[in-house]
């Protein structure tokens, strides 16, 4: 399938805020990819700069060749050929709902209003609201309303659909009916990207999952790949609702304090008890130094990054660490069982795991409970 929308480096900056740092991004026509991720990593900010409602701080956004981010490009025929959902519907108060459908195909495009009538007519059946095309906004539903809205986004024949969490507006007994009509129009074969938090939605109806976070697309794969094998830290600890924690470390001379600081405080907010929570100190102090001490020679340059989990559904709390310098595995070179530093690691360590990969060494525990 050919590509229909390309994005090469997009930035997006608001002052010193930052949601998006460098997003790549290739869509293939017919493609229905889901976007998920945390609040405030920029997936709504992705798709107005894709509509054109936002201006990227750099970077290129090419729609079908061409690219609606130079100089001198007429976005108001671009946006005739990008449907958009918003969350608030953005129906229009003073028109019904068939009026709000018909207006820009017959202001932009020329169509009669009798051709608009009939056309808007049979969409308007095709989400079951024929009953409700001559109401006003107000006198419908939020689930009505967004269906309406989809409707009048139909009727430009969009060549790709944007939808921003359609349903986050909605009240929950009327998610069900919108999320039925973007099903009917994904088995279309109509290029669709949708902002959404409805995770079981996401995995149906999607061909490929984009998981925002740290302002860049962080992980991406097929629903099954996402959903059932993530990789990555964030991903696993957003799609499995897991606590996440993480620390880096760049000088020997580190604060210690501040690190059992932040970990104290982590095991607090989602409830580990203090016996718990010393478990995880006490390992992760002993693997950093242990670490420091067996990756690097002195006046190395330090890079680790200590990352926690705690599953709260399986009462789980998992420590991984990564670091550069030379192959080390404390478990294989150190032999005694009479080092403190190895009695502490085996004694509150359930599983360990240890990795050298592309110079990279990656240590993974499970703390046993009290």
């Amino acid at each position: 399938m050919n590509v229909i929308l390309r994005v090469e480096n997009l930035r997006k900056e608001y002052g010193e805020v930052v949601p998006l740092k460098n997003i790549n991004l290739e869509v293939r026509r017919g493609e229905v990819i889901s976007i998920i991720g945390g609040s405030g990593t920029g997936k709504s900010t992705f798709l107005r700069m894709l509509n054109g409602l936002e201006r990227p701080t750099a970077g290129k956004i090419f729609f079908m060749g061409q690219d609606i981010t130079a100089a001198g490009c007429k976005l108001e025929e671009v946006r005739q050929k990008v449907g958009m959902i918003f969350q608030s519907f953005n129906l229009f108060d003073g028109l019904t709902a068939i009026e709000n459908a018909i207006a820009a195909p017959v202001e932009l495009k020329g169509l009669s209003k009798q051709k608009a009538y009939d056309k808007a007519k049979k969409l308007f059946e095709r989400v079951g609201l024929l009953e409700k095309m001559f109401s006003y906004p107000d006198e419908m539903s939020g689930g009505q309303q967004q269906r309406a809205a989809i409707v009048r986004a139909m009727m430009m024949e969009p060549e790709i659909l944007l939808f921003d969490e359609p349903t986050s507006a909605l009240d929950p007994t009327m998610v069900g009916e919108v999320l039925a009509v973007i099903r009917m129009l994904a088995k279309r074969d109509l290029t669709m990207l949708i902002v959404t938090h409805e995770m079981n939605f996401a995995r149906e109806v999607a061909d490929r999952i984009l998981f925002f976070a740290d302002g860049e697309i962080y992980e991406q794969g097929t629903p099954a790949e996402i959903f059932d094998a993530p990789k990555r830290p964030k991903t696993i600890a957003f799609i499995r609702r897991q606590k996440f924690f993480h620390y880096d470390i760049s000088t020997r001379n580190f604060d210690l304090l501040a690190m059992q600081g932040k970990i104290i405080t982590f095991a607090e907010k989602y409830g580990l008890n203090a016996r718990y929570s010393q478990r995880l100190q006490l390992c992760c102090e002993e693997i950093i130094f242990e670490m420091l001490n067996g990756c690097y020679a002195a006046g190395d340059k330090i890079s680790m990054a200590l990352e926690v989990i705690y599953v709260e559904a399986k009462k789980t709390l998992e420590m991984s660490l990564m670091c550069g310098g030379k192959s080390y595995n404390p478990f294989l070179e150190k032999t005694s069982d009479d080092d403190w530093s190895l009695k502490i690691l085996k004694g509150y360590a359930k599983t360990f795991d240890y990795s050298h990969v592309g110079g990279v060494n990656r240590i993974h525990m499970e703390i046993t409970p009290p």
